[in-house]
Protein backbone atom coordinates (compact mmCIF):
# COMPACT_ATOMS: atom_id res chain seq x y z
CA UNK A 1 0.00 0.00 0.00
CA UNK A 2 1.60 3.11 -1.13
CA UNK A 3 1.83 6.34 1.46
CA UNK A 4 -0.32 8.37 -0.45
CA UNK A 5 -3.08 5.73 -0.20
CA UNK A 6 -2.52 5.22 3.71
CA UNK A 7 -2.45 8.69 4.27
CA UNK A 8 -5.89 8.73 2.61
CA UNK A 9 -7.24 5.90 4.81
CA UNK A 10 -6.07 7.75 8.07
CA UNK A 11 -7.74 10.97 7.69
CA UNK A 12 -10.88 9.46 6.39
CA UNK A 13 -11.09 7.44 9.64
CA UNK A 14 -9.93 10.78 11.34
CA UNK A 15 -13.41 12.59 9.48
CA UNK A 16 -15.44 9.52 10.31
CA UNK A 17 -14.65 9.75 13.77
CA UNK A 18 -14.88 13.25 14.65
CA UNK A 19 -18.59 13.59 12.83
CA UNK A 20 -19.27 10.63 15.23
CA UNK A 21 -18.05 12.43 18.71
CA UNK A 22 -19.45 15.05 17.44
CA UNK A 23 -22.68 14.01 16.92
CA UNK A 24 -23.11 12.01 19.87
CA UNK A 25 -22.21 13.75 23.49
CA UNK A 26 -23.89 11.50 25.51
CA UNK A 27 -22.44 8.88 24.16
CA UNK A 28 -19.48 10.62 24.94
CA UNK A 29 -20.11 11.65 28.43
CA UNK A 30 -21.56 8.29 29.47
CA UNK A 31 -18.25 6.64 28.44
CA UNK A 32 -16.02 9.22 30.54
CA UNK A 33 -18.49 8.23 33.20
CA UNK A 34 -17.70 4.48 32.59
CA UNK A 35 -13.88 4.94 32.58
CA UNK A 36 -14.46 6.61 36.41
CA UNK A 37 -15.57 2.93 37.56
CA UNK A 38 -14.54 0.31 34.99
CA UNK A 39 -11.00 -0.20 33.17
CA UNK A 40 -10.91 1.91 29.89
CA UNK A 41 -15.00 2.27 30.46
CA UNK A 42 -15.17 -1.10 29.86
CA UNK A 43 -16.51 -5.07 31.21
CA UNK A 44 -16.83 -7.01 28.17
CA UNK A 45 -13.77 -6.07 25.86
CA UNK A 46 -15.26 -7.29 22.48
CA UNK A 47 -17.42 -4.42 22.69
CA UNK A 48 -14.94 -1.96 22.92
CA UNK A 49 -15.00 -0.32 19.26
CA UNK A 50 -12.72 3.08 18.90
CA UNK A 51 -13.39 5.84 19.13
CA UNK A 52 -16.06 5.08 22.40
CA UNK A 53 -18.35 2.10 21.69
CA UNK A 54 -22.10 3.22 21.24
CA UNK A 55 -24.41 2.91 24.25
CA UNK A 56 -27.64 1.35 23.70
CA UNK A 57 -30.60 3.27 25.73
CA UNK A 58 -33.30 0.53 23.90
CA UNK A 59 -33.84 -2.25 21.70
CA UNK A 60 -36.57 -3.73 20.44
CA UNK A 61 -37.78 -6.23 17.43
CA UNK A 62 -34.39 -5.41 14.69
CA UNK A 63 -33.57 -2.02 16.33
CA UNK A 64 -31.23 -0.68 18.90
CA UNK A 65 -31.11 3.22 20.09
CA UNK A 66 -28.10 4.45 21.62
CA UNK A 67 -28.36 7.25 24.52
CA UNK A 68 -27.89 10.34 21.85
CA UNK A 69 -31.24 8.82 20.08
CA UNK A 70 -29.57 7.02 16.95
CA UNK A 71 -31.51 3.93 15.90
CA UNK A 72 -29.66 1.05 13.69
CA UNK A 73 -30.94 -1.85 12.19
CA UNK A 74 -29.17 -4.43 14.77
CA UNK A 75 -27.47 -7.03 12.77
CA UNK A 76 -24.88 -7.83 15.28
CA UNK A 77 -27.36 -10.02 16.92
CA UNK A 78 -25.48 -9.93 20.70
CA UNK A 79 -22.51 -11.49 18.66
CA UNK A 80 -24.85 -14.62 17.46
CA UNK A 81 -26.56 -14.81 21.11
CA UNK A 82 -29.40 -12.61 20.16
CA UNK A 83 -31.05 -14.84 17.82
CA UNK A 84 -34.43 -14.01 18.53
CA UNK A 85 -34.40 -10.12 18.37
CA UNK A 86 -35.24 -7.94 21.00
CA UNK A 87 -38.06 -8.04 23.57
CA UNK A 88 -39.81 -11.24 21.41
CA UNK A 89 -43.14 -11.86 23.09
CA UNK A 90 -43.28 -15.60 23.28
CA UNK A 91 -39.42 -15.13 25.45
CA UNK A 92 -41.17 -12.33 27.69
CA UNK A 93 -43.81 -14.72 28.81
CA UNK A 94 -41.18 -17.09 29.49
CA UNK A 95 -39.48 -14.86 31.64
CA UNK A 96 -42.70 -14.22 33.44
CA UNK A 97 -43.39 -17.79 33.70
CA UNK A 98 -40.16 -18.32 35.41
CA UNK A 99 -40.59 -15.80 37.75
CA UNK A 100 -44.42 -16.69 38.99
CA UNK A 101 -41.92 -19.82 39.56
CA UNK A 102 -39.49 -18.56 41.21
CA UNK A 103 -35.69 -17.81 40.14
CA UNK A 104 -33.65 -19.32 42.91
CA UNK A 105 -34.98 -22.72 44.45
CA UNK A 106 -31.73 -24.41 45.03
CA UNK A 107 -33.14 -27.47 43.85
CA UNK A 108 -33.88 -29.89 41.23
CA UNK A 109 -37.50 -28.93 38.71
CA UNK A 110 -39.16 -30.09 36.00
CA UNK A 111 -37.63 -27.05 33.90
CA UNK A 112 -34.23 -28.93 33.62
CA UNK A 113 -35.06 -32.12 32.33
CA UNK A 114 -37.28 -30.49 29.66
CA UNK A 115 -34.70 -28.28 28.58
CA UNK A 116 -31.84 -31.76 28.89
CA UNK A 117 -34.48 -33.58 26.41
CA UNK A 118 -35.03 -30.97 23.99
CA UNK A 119 -31.09 -30.22 23.67
CA UNK A 120 -30.17 -34.09 23.59
CA UNK A 121 -32.56 -34.82 21.16
CA UNK A 122 -31.85 -32.05 18.79
CA UNK A 123 -28.18 -32.17 18.85
CA UNK A 124 -27.53 -35.63 19.03
CA UNK A 125 -26.07 -36.04 22.56
CA UNK A 126 -26.21 -38.82 24.55
CA UNK A 127 -26.07 -36.75 28.14
CA UNK A 128 -25.48 -33.15 28.63
CA UNK A 129 -24.96 -30.84 31.44
CA UNK A 130 -25.87 -27.24 31.52
CA UNK A 131 -23.16 -24.21 32.47
CA UNK A 132 -23.82 -20.61 32.36
CA UNK A 133 -21.81 -19.52 29.18
CA UNK A 134 -19.99 -21.19 26.46
CA UNK A 135 -16.62 -20.58 28.13
CA UNK A 136 -17.30 -22.73 30.91
CA UNK A 137 -18.62 -25.11 28.77
CA UNK A 138 -15.45 -25.04 26.85
CA UNK A 139 -13.53 -25.35 30.10
CA UNK A 140 -15.69 -28.09 31.71
CA UNK A 141 -15.87 -30.34 28.38
CA UNK A 142 -11.88 -30.03 27.85
CA UNK A 143 -11.94 -31.17 31.98
CA UNK A 144 -13.63 -34.18 31.04
CA UNK A 145 -11.32 -35.57 28.46
CA UNK A 146 -8.47 -34.69 30.40
CA UNK A 147 -10.14 -37.26 33.29
CA UNK A 148 -11.66 -39.69 30.45
CA UNK A 149 -8.27 -40.49 28.75
CA UNK A 150 -5.59 -39.90 31.68
CA UNK A 151 -3.76 -37.35 29.85
CA UNK A 152 -3.15 -33.60 30.42
CA UNK A 153 -1.94 -32.04 26.97
CA UNK A 154 -4.82 -30.30 24.51
CA UNK A 155 -4.66 -29.40 21.11
CA UNK A 156 -6.29 -25.80 19.73
CA UNK A 157 -6.66 -24.20 16.43
CA UNK A 158 -4.33 -21.37 16.05
CA UNK A 159 -6.77 -18.29 16.22
CA UNK A 160 -9.44 -20.39 17.46
CA UNK A 161 -11.57 -18.58 20.09
CA UNK A 162 -13.75 -20.69 22.89
CA UNK A 163 -14.74 -17.95 25.50
CA UNK A 164 -12.44 -15.56 27.62
CA UNK A 165 -10.05 -18.28 29.04
CA UNK A 166 -9.63 -20.17 25.93
CA UNK A 167 -7.97 -17.63 23.50
CA UNK A 168 -5.61 -19.12 21.13
CA UNK A 169 -4.60 -15.85 18.64
CA UNK A 170 -1.35 -14.78 18.45
CA UNK A 171 0.02 -17.91 20.94
CA UNK A 172 -2.86 -16.90 23.41
CA UNK A 173 -3.75 -14.80 25.72
CA UNK A 174 -2.19 -14.06 29.43
CA UNK A 175 -5.48 -14.39 30.74
CA UNK A 176 -5.74 -18.28 29.47
CA UNK A 177 -6.51 -21.44 31.59
CA UNK A 178 -3.47 -22.90 32.07
CA UNK A 179 -3.92 -25.80 29.89
CA UNK A 180 -0.77 -27.32 27.66
CA UNK A 181 -1.74 -26.41 24.66
CA UNK A 182 -0.58 -27.30 20.81
CA UNK A 183 -1.66 -25.21 18.41
CA UNK A 184 -2.08 -26.34 14.79
CA UNK A 185 -2.51 -24.53 11.53
CA UNK A 186 -6.52 -23.99 10.22
CA UNK A 187 -7.31 -26.38 7.13
CA UNK A 188 -3.40 -27.21 7.04
CA UNK A 189 -4.14 -30.99 6.78
CA UNK A 190 -0.54 -32.11 6.26
CA UNK A 191 0.19 -29.99 9.07
CA UNK A 192 -2.04 -31.16 11.53
CA UNK A 193 -2.18 -34.59 10.99
CA UNK A 194 1.73 -34.17 11.44
CA UNK A 195 1.02 -32.64 15.16
CA UNK A 196 -1.20 -35.41 16.04
CA UNK A 197 1.00 -37.78 15.22
CA UNK A 198 3.63 -36.24 17.20
CA UNK A 199 1.61 -35.30 20.39
CA UNK A 200 -1.08 -37.97 20.19
CA UNK A 201 0.30 -40.39 22.93
CA UNK A 202 -0.29 -36.72 25.41
CA UNK A 203 -2.94 -35.31 23.75
CA UNK A 204 -6.35 -35.73 26.18
CA UNK A 205 -8.28 -33.83 23.35
CA UNK A 206 -8.60 -31.18 20.27
CA UNK A 207 -10.78 -28.89 20.51
CA UNK A 208 -12.26 -27.14 17.04
CA UNK A 209 -14.86 -24.82 16.07
CA UNK A 210 -16.14 -25.93 12.48
CA UNK A 211 -16.32 -22.50 11.29
CA UNK A 212 -13.98 -20.70 13.14
CA UNK A 213 -16.31 -17.42 14.37
CA UNK A 214 -14.48 -15.26 16.18
CA UNK A 215 -11.60 -15.88 13.62
CA UNK A 216 -13.27 -14.32 11.13
CA UNK A 217 -16.38 -16.30 10.01
CA UNK A 218 -13.99 -18.88 8.19
CA UNK A 219 -15.39 -22.59 7.19
CA UNK A 220 -13.28 -25.32 8.21
CA UNK A 221 -12.93 -27.87 4.72
CA UNK A 222 -14.76 -30.57 5.13
CA UNK A 223 -11.62 -32.56 4.06
CA UNK A 224 -9.82 -31.23 7.51
CA UNK A 225 -12.31 -31.76 9.84
CA UNK A 226 -13.10 -36.12 8.73
CA UNK A 227 -8.78 -35.99 8.74
CA UNK A 228 -9.35 -34.51 12.41
CA UNK A 229 -12.07 -37.18 13.22
CA UNK A 230 -10.16 -40.04 11.48
CA UNK A 231 -6.63 -39.32 13.47
CA UNK A 232 -8.18 -38.41 16.55
CA UNK A 233 -9.97 -41.57 17.09
CA UNK A 234 -6.89 -43.41 16.01
CA UNK A 235 -5.12 -41.81 18.97
CA UNK A 236 -7.61 -42.31 21.31
CA UNK A 237 -7.96 -38.20 21.61
CA UNK A 238 -11.50 -36.84 22.31
CA UNK A 239 -12.67 -34.74 19.78
CA UNK A 240 -14.64 -31.67 20.40
CA UNK A 241 -16.76 -29.25 18.54
CA UNK A 242 -17.07 -26.07 19.74
CA UNK A 243 -20.79 -25.54 18.50
CA UNK A 244 -21.36 -22.46 20.81
CA UNK A 245 -22.02 -20.69 17.55
CA UNK A 246 -22.14 -22.96 14.81
CA UNK A 247 -24.98 -24.93 16.04
CA UNK A 248 -27.36 -22.02 14.84
CA UNK A 249 -26.41 -23.05 11.39
CA UNK A 250 -28.23 -26.18 10.80
CA UNK A 251 -31.61 -27.59 12.08
CA UNK A 252 -29.37 -30.00 14.36
CA UNK A 253 -25.83 -28.28 14.28
CA UNK A 254 -23.33 -27.76 11.33
CA UNK A 255 -21.29 -31.09 12.70
CA UNK A 256 -24.31 -33.32 11.73
CA UNK A 257 -24.77 -31.25 8.27
CA UNK A 258 -21.29 -31.99 7.65
CA UNK A 259 -21.89 -35.55 8.47
CA UNK A 260 -19.09 -35.32 11.16
CA UNK A 261 -19.78 -36.86 14.55
CA UNK A 262 -17.64 -35.59 17.27
CA UNK A 263 -17.23 -37.42 20.62
CA UNK A 264 -18.38 -34.19 22.83
CA UNK A 265 -20.19 -30.93 21.70
CA UNK A 266 -20.23 -27.54 23.00
CA UNK A 267 -23.46 -24.99 22.97
CA UNK A 268 -24.08 -21.49 24.27
CA UNK A 269 -25.34 -18.61 23.22
CA UNK A 270 -28.96 -18.35 21.75
CA UNK A 271 -30.11 -21.53 23.16
CA UNK A 272 -30.84 -19.89 26.61
CA UNK A 273 -33.02 -17.74 24.61
CA UNK A 274 -31.29 -14.86 25.46
CA UNK A 275 -30.17 -15.46 29.26
CA UNK A 276 -26.59 -16.74 30.03
CA UNK A 277 -25.99 -20.44 29.15
CA UNK A 278 -23.77 -22.85 28.29
CA UNK A 279 -24.03 -26.56 27.95
CA UNK A 280 -21.22 -29.91 26.99
CA UNK A 281 -22.36 -33.06 26.32
CA UNK A 282 -22.33 -36.33 23.49
CA UNK A 283 -20.31 -39.47 24.28
CA UNK A 284 -22.19 -41.26 27.54
CA UNK A 285 -19.19 -42.95 28.31
CA UNK A 286 -17.50 -39.51 29.08
CA UNK A 287 -20.02 -37.97 30.07
CA UNK A 288 -21.24 -40.30 32.85
CA UNK A 289 -17.71 -39.77 34.80
CA UNK A 290 -20.80 -36.35 36.34
CA UNK A 291 -22.98 -38.86 37.36
CA UNK A 292 -22.88 -38.39 40.76
CA UNK A 293 -23.91 -41.79 42.32
CA UNK A 294 -20.86 -43.57 40.84
CA UNK A 295 -17.32 -43.49 42.92
CA UNK A 296 -15.42 -41.42 42.26
CA UNK A 297 -17.34 -39.21 39.94
CA UNK A 298 -16.47 -35.69 38.22
CA UNK A 299 -17.80 -32.54 40.42
CA UNK A 300 -19.30 -29.81 38.22
CA UNK A 301 -20.37 -27.10 40.61
CA UNK A 302 -22.22 -23.85 39.51
CA UNK A 303 -25.31 -22.12 40.90
CA UNK A 304 -27.16 -20.73 38.21
CA UNK A 305 -26.55 -24.16 36.26
CA UNK A 306 -30.24 -25.08 36.18
CA UNK A 307 -31.34 -21.67 37.15
CA UNK A 308 -34.93 -21.25 36.04
CA UNK A 309 -34.95 -18.31 33.94
CA UNK A 310 -32.65 -20.10 31.44
CA UNK A 311 -34.27 -23.58 32.01
CA UNK A 312 -38.35 -21.77 31.00
CA UNK A 313 -36.75 -19.43 28.35
CA UNK A 314 -34.22 -21.67 27.26
CA UNK A 315 -37.10 -24.63 26.25
CA UNK A 316 -39.50 -22.14 24.54
CA UNK A 317 -36.74 -20.68 22.45
CA UNK A 318 -35.69 -23.89 21.09
CA UNK A 319 -39.12 -25.50 21.19
CA UNK A 320 -41.35 -22.98 20.01
CA UNK A 321 -39.18 -20.13 18.36
CA UNK A 322 -36.20 -21.63 16.64
CA UNK A 323 -37.75 -24.43 15.64
CA UNK A 324 -35.49 -26.40 11.82
CA UNK A 325 -38.33 -24.80 9.51
CA UNK A 326 -36.77 -21.73 11.16
CA UNK A 327 -33.91 -22.49 11.08
CA UNK A 328 -33.03 -23.22 7.74
CA UNK A 329 -34.98 -19.83 6.60
CA UNK A 330 -32.97 -17.92 8.60
CA UNK A 331 -29.72 -19.42 7.34
CA UNK A 332 -31.37 -19.34 3.52
CA UNK A 333 -31.76 -15.48 3.99
CA UNK A 334 -28.05 -15.02 5.42
CA UNK A 335 -26.57 -17.37 2.61
CA UNK A 336 -28.38 -14.87 -0.05
CA UNK A 337 -27.12 -11.66 1.93
CA UNK A 338 -23.44 -12.71 1.95
CA UNK A 339 -23.89 -13.96 -2.20
CA UNK A 340 -25.61 -9.92 -3.00
CA UNK A 341 -22.82 -8.58 -0.99
CA UNK A 342 -19.93 -10.55 -2.45
CA UNK A 343 -21.89 -9.10 -5.72
CA UNK A 344 -21.92 -6.10 -4.93
CA UNK A 345 -18.11 -5.69 -3.77
CA UNK A 346 -17.23 -7.58 -7.03
CA UNK A 347 -19.06 -4.93 -9.33
CA UNK A 348 -17.07 -2.24 -7.70
CA UNK A 349 -14.12 -4.31 -8.19
CA UNK A 350 -13.10 -3.32 -4.54
CA UNK A 351 -10.63 -5.54 -2.35
CA UNK A 352 -13.25 -6.65 0.45
CA UNK A 353 -15.29 -9.63 0.52
CA UNK A 354 -17.90 -11.64 3.25
CA UNK A 355 -17.40 -14.90 4.21
CA UNK A 356 -19.00 -17.39 6.64
CA UNK A 357 -21.97 -19.71 5.90
CA UNK A 358 -26.05 -18.61 6.61
CA UNK A 359 -26.70 -16.48 9.38
CA UNK A 360 -23.33 -15.70 10.41
CA UNK A 361 -21.23 -13.31 8.25
CA UNK A 362 -17.64 -11.73 8.49
CA UNK A 363 -16.53 -8.84 5.73
CA UNK A 364 -12.88 -8.52 5.11
CA UNK A 365 -11.42 -5.29 3.63
CA UNK A 366 -8.74 -7.66 1.79
CA UNK A 367 -8.44 -9.26 -1.93
CA UNK A 368 -7.45 -12.93 -2.65
CA UNK A 369 -8.20 -16.33 -1.20
CA UNK A 370 -9.12 -16.34 2.76
CA UNK A 371 -9.34 -20.13 4.24
CA UNK A 372 -7.06 -19.54 7.13
CA UNK A 373 -6.93 -16.77 9.82
CA UNK A 374 -3.12 -15.79 8.68
CA UNK A 375 -5.15 -14.27 5.55
CA UNK A 376 -7.28 -12.20 7.56
CA UNK A 377 -4.64 -11.01 9.86
CA UNK A 378 -3.38 -9.26 6.65
CA UNK A 379 -6.63 -6.78 6.51
CA UNK A 380 -6.35 -2.69 7.59
CA UNK A 381 -7.70 -2.57 10.92
CA UNK A 382 -8.55 1.55 9.87
CA UNK A 383 -10.74 0.22 6.83
CA UNK A 384 -12.56 -2.04 9.10
CA UNK A 385 -13.04 0.70 11.53
CA UNK A 386 -13.92 2.94 8.97
CA UNK A 387 -16.54 0.87 7.33
CA UNK A 388 -18.01 0.28 10.83
CA UNK A 389 -18.42 3.92 11.42
CA UNK A 390 -19.61 4.55 7.86
CA UNK A 391 -22.53 1.81 7.99
CA UNK A 392 -23.60 3.41 11.29
CA UNK A 393 -23.65 6.36 9.97
CA UNK A 394 -26.30 4.65 7.26
CA UNK A 395 -28.53 3.29 10.40
CA UNK A 396 -26.83 -0.48 10.71
CA UNK A 397 -24.74 -1.65 13.78
CA UNK A 398 -22.69 -4.42 12.73
CA UNK A 399 -19.43 -5.57 14.68
CA UNK A 400 -16.05 -3.39 14.16
CA UNK A 401 -14.39 -6.34 13.00
CA UNK A 402 -16.87 -6.70 10.04
CA UNK A 403 -19.09 -9.26 12.20
CA UNK A 404 -22.70 -9.88 11.44
CA UNK A 405 -25.02 -12.47 13.12
CA UNK A 406 -28.48 -12.60 11.65
CA UNK A 407 -31.30 -12.74 14.10
CA UNK A 408 -34.80 -14.08 13.60
CA UNK A 409 -36.64 -10.41 12.93
CA UNK A 410 -34.19 -9.56 10.42
CA UNK A 411 -36.13 -9.71 7.38
CA UNK A 412 -35.71 -9.55 3.62
CA UNK A 413 -36.39 -5.60 3.48
CA UNK A 414 -33.86 -5.21 6.40
CA UNK A 415 -31.29 -7.10 3.95
CA UNK A 416 -32.31 -4.68 1.03
CA UNK A 417 -31.79 -1.36 3.01
CA UNK A 418 -28.65 -3.10 4.41
CA UNK A 419 -27.27 -3.40 0.67
CA UNK A 420 -28.63 0.09 -0.09
CA UNK A 421 -26.59 1.42 2.34
CA UNK A 422 -23.46 -0.83 1.88
CA UNK A 423 -23.59 0.39 -1.82
CA UNK A 424 -23.49 3.92 -0.33
CA UNK A 425 -20.99 3.61 1.68
CA UNK A 426 -18.51 1.45 -1.36
CA UNK A 427 -19.22 4.29 -3.97
CA UNK A 428 -17.96 6.97 -1.24
CA UNK A 429 -14.88 4.86 -0.39
CA UNK A 430 -14.27 3.05 -3.40
CA UNK A 431 -10.79 5.06 -3.59
CA UNK A 432 -9.68 3.18 -0.23
CA UNK A 433 -10.70 0.35 -0.98
CA UNK A 434 -9.41 -0.87 -4.56
CA UNK A 435 -6.47 -2.60 -4.64
CA UNK A 436 -3.48 -0.73 -6.15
Amino acid sequence: MNAPLVDDITAALADASARFLAARPKTVALHEAAKAVMPGGNTRTVLFTPPVPIRVAKAEGAHVTDVDGFTYVDLLGEYSAGLYGHSHPRIGRAVGDALAMGLNLGAHHAGEVRLAEAVTRRFDLDLVRFTNSGTEANMMALAAARAFTGRQKIMGIKAGYHGGTLYFGAGGAAVNAPFDVVLAPFNDITATRKLITEHGPALAALIIEPMLGSGGCLPADRAYLEMLREETRKHGIILIFDEVMTSRLAPKGLSHALGITPDLKTLGKYIGGGMSFGAFGGRRDIMEQFDPTRANFLPHAGTFNNNTLTMTVGFAALDEIFTPAACLDLNRRGDRLRERINDLFMRYQVAVQAKGIGSLINIHPLAGEINAPEATAKADPRLRQLLYLDLLEEGYYIAGRGYMALSLVVSDEHCDGFLAALDKVVTKRRHLLTPR
